[in-house]
């Protein structure tokens, strides 16, 4: 977001947001002009509230309610009102609708999502949600925070040089929905239309996945993608917030998509995320997307059809100035209705009344006991830990050097420009942190530690420090070398060129570990993927672990798996590929699926087959678990509507499209033993994969779901895995129809594989 936003304007919002905050609230009882009136009666229903409130603003008070910073209309008693903030993970000050200070110096900051997205535990990722939204339901009564936030990032994962993959939930769809759902439960109390404790966000729809690469920005983008595409990738994480999440927004990104800006596009806005998914809620643009698509894009020739365009499109809500500026003009020269407003209106004021927002007081409501004493708690911060411990990946532990035995009397060198940081660990859309704990101070709890940087910051340019760093390695019983990336290499707007460790920190790494008395231990802070193959190969080499920015607490969960206090069970959520898999292969082609005539590889590990440093969901343990499948169907009926199909054709297709069939509670159930054969109790994730009958474009592989499982050490866990048949086992045909393909289905866990047969079972029409 923002990227295109003035220097000026963010000083504009940050100053407006510092003036209304704390200011009373609207239907406050003292106001004896405003608080009887219809609007502000709980014991009416929402719809009428609103409806009321609509009725009583004049054209000039409702247009400039449709920028973020909606201005004040005193005659009835509202106050103005921020919409922008943020909470990817964690309160965050990076909107101007939040402040740190005074009593709120600071808010839990959990691991970047790309981390916590490897723990592959859905009840976790909820489980933040529900902290972030204490923290900041408790700013919001101290004046401090709002109540809408503009997170979750569930965009896919679709390239790796993406600076802002670290804020999404990783490449696969099924994950990303999974994540969208949990997080926005989490987030807002309710999946029920009920009162909201938090308001959140599922951006940025859709297909936006690139930032500026290659003289290319966003701003000017247009994303080329297929209906299949659409359908079987970038649509799903955004259907699942919605229908799932049940989210009280979605924001609508910078770029076009095949030629239409996504803020102005009335088939993506008002055809499927409020028609087809029934959106409770409100769209919001991307910060200064209608301004971008009139400026950059030349959409249309004139600011007042720019604005007429987004919000007949279906857009309720501007993060800039540009509708609150030329609405009015629109309406004027009658390129736009009233009523076109004031259904905008109807959404946004919907969501503050479902928020409490004009209920009164805010301490009577429910989440109006919360206050400072429920933000940073011991609770949270502890959280804030074990998601870090739960996302470390450990990538390779030959000859189990890990985990490391502590040492009082020898010491271990701790070396790397990443070796002693604390705000990499938060990587970006980040707050104030409680506190930090760098990865040299949890070390330091364990063992006597010589630590050397080697390099100044990752950028690594010259080897000044390399010296200090080698003869420390030649002193330690263990070297562990924390390298990787920060903000300065991967963050919005900055796109990496390449896969490769920046500057000479390859170079570092092998000086080090080749003088090395000990073991050398390589740890990697990052979003995305790196290629490392260098170190995979290297056996001087003996452990990698992967921590992606792993949070104010990360210092103490590398430490912890270092020394295995904590069984690392984290798994890869993207693809690590080679260098070589960038040749040719521009960030802009979105394609996901290979084309060998072209020599396209393909995206993500669902349609490319070539070579990888590490695949997805790769990640190993410090013990070892191996899965039996104790009770699987082979062949599961599929109910068809005969309304659809004569006998004839339905028994000899090949597939059946999902609107046909009888889905409801089609699922089967496969249990599968999952047996701890190792010594040390661990947390095992059960990935399940399928690989479909060939043809219609399916992936060659694609997980359909996941479990999380903890194993005492020489036990068994059964573990019953559903499968929904019409949602997981159906694949998107070239014309973006989802269908299900009859015959062999390969399921695939672990290292076993299972077939089921789907056929087709003709129904008669059910009569009323």
């Amino acid at each position: 977001m923002k990227g295109n936003t003035t220097f000026s304007f963010i000083l504009l919002l940050l100053l407006l947001a510092v003036l209304t905050t704390g200011l009373p609230f609207a239907c406050d009882p003292r106001d004896s002009a405003t608080h009887t009136l219809p609007f502000c009666r709980t014991d009416l229903r929402i719809e009428e509230r609103v409806k009321d409130l609509i009725g009583r603003l004049t054209l000039q008070e409702k247009v400039k309610l449709l920028a973020n910073n909606a201005a004040a209309v005193p005659r009835l008693g509202i106050k103005a009102y921020e919409w922008w903030s943020e909470a990817l993970h964690g309160v965050s000050n990076v909107g101007p609708g939040t402040t740190f200070g005074g009593e709120f110096p600071g808010a839990t900051s959990f691991p970047q999502v790309i981390t916590t997205a490897a723990s592959f535990n859905a009840s976790l990722w909820e489980e933040i949600g529900k902290v972030v939204s204490d923290e900041a339901r408790a700013m919001y009564n101290g004046g401090r925070g709002g109540l809408t936030y503009w997170s979750p990032n569930v965009n896919i994962f679709r390239d790796p040089r993406w600076g802002r993959g670290q804020e999404t939930p990783g490449e696969d769809p099924v994950v990303a929905a999974k994540y969208a759902a949990s997080y926005v439960r989490g987030l807002q109390g309710t999946d029920d239309g009920g009162p909201l404790k938090v308001a959140a966000c599922c951006k940025h729809y859709t297909a936006y996945d690139l930032d500026n690469w290659a003289g290319i920005d966003r701003f000017h983008f247009n994303a080329k993608v297929s209906k299949q595409d659409i359908k079987d990738t970038f649509d799903i994480p955004f259907r699942s917030c919605v229908m799932e999440g049940k989210v009280a927004s979605v924001m609508c990104s910078y770029n076009q998509v095949n030629g239409v800006p996504t803020c102005a596009d009335p088939k993506l806005l008002r055809g499927t995320v409020r028609g087809s998914w029934r959106l409770d809620g409100y769209i919001v643009s991307d910060c200064d997307s209608v301004g971008v698509f009139y400026d950059n894009q030349h959409y249309t020739s004139t600011p007042e059809e720019a604005a007429a365009d987004a919000i007949k499109a279906g857009l309720d809500l501007d993060c800039g100035p540009f509708l609150s500026v030329h609405t009015e003009n629109a309406v004027q020269r009658g390129l736009l209705n009233e009523a076109d407003i004031n259904l905008s209106l109807y959404n946004t004021i919907t969501v503050q009344m479902r928020l409490g927002m004009f209920d009164g007081e805010p301490s009577a409501q429910p989440y109006g006991n919360l206050g400072p004493k429920d933000v940073c708690t011991p609770a949270h911060q502890e959280l804030a830990l074990e998601a870090a411990r739960q996302g470390i990946v450990l990538l390779k532990n030959e000859g189990s050097v890990l985990p490391l035995a502590p040492r009082r009397h020898h010491p271990y060198a701790v070396i790397g420009p990443n070796s002693d940081v604390t705000v990499t660990m938060i990587g970006n859309y980040a707050g104030v942190a409680c506190g930090y704990t760098t990865p040299l101070q949890g070390i330091s709890k364990y063992s006597r530690t010589i630590h050397q940087p080697g390099c100044t910051d990752v950028a690594c340019s010259d080897d000044a420090l390399f010296g200090g760093a080698i003869q420390a390695a030649r002193r330690a019983d263990a070297t562990i070398m924390v390298m990787g990336l920060d903000q300065s290499i991967e963050a919005e707007f900055r796109d990496r060129a390449g896969l490769m460790l920046p500057g000479r920190q390859q170079e570092l790494i092998s000086k080090v570990s080749a003088a090395s008395k000990g073991p050398t231990i390589l740890v990697l802070m990052s979003g995305g993927p790196i290629d490392i193959s260098f170190a995979k190969n290297d056996p001087r080499i003996a452990a990698i672990l992967w921590v992606g920015y792993p949070g104010q607490a990360g210092g103490d969960a590398i430490a912890d798996v270092l020394f295995g206090t904590h069984n690392p069970g984290g798994k890869l959520p993207m693809t690590w590929y080679p260098q070589e898999y960038l040749n040719n292969l521009p960030m802009t082609t979105m394609d996901m699926r290979s084309d060998p005539s072209r020599n396209y590889p393909g995206r993500t590990y669902r349609f490319y087959k070539g070579p990888v440093v590490y695949p997805f969901g790769h990640g190993m343990s410090y013990t070892s678990f191996v899965h039996t499948i104790a009770d699987a169907p082979k062949v599961v009926s599929v109910p068809v509507d005969g309304r659809h199909h004569s006998n004839t054709t339905v028994v000899s297709s090949k597939s059946i499209r999902v609107t046909h069939a009888r889905c409801n509670r089609l699922s089967l159930v496969v249990s599968v033993d999952v047996k701890n054969t190792g010594s040390k109790d661990g947390s095992h994730t059960l990935l399940v994969f399928s690989t479909p009958p060939r043809g219609l474009g399916a992936p060659h592989k694609q997980l359909i779901t996941f479990e999380k499982v903890r194993v005492a050490a020489g036990g068994q866990e059964r573990v019953p895995i559903k499968i929904h048949v019409c949602k997981y086992l159906s694949v998107v045909d070239g014309a973006g129809v989802r269908r299900i393909p009859m015959g062999e289905h390969a399921l695939h866990i672990g290292d076993i594989r299972h077939s089921v047969s789907l056929e087709a079972q003709t129904l008669g029409v059910i009569k009323s």
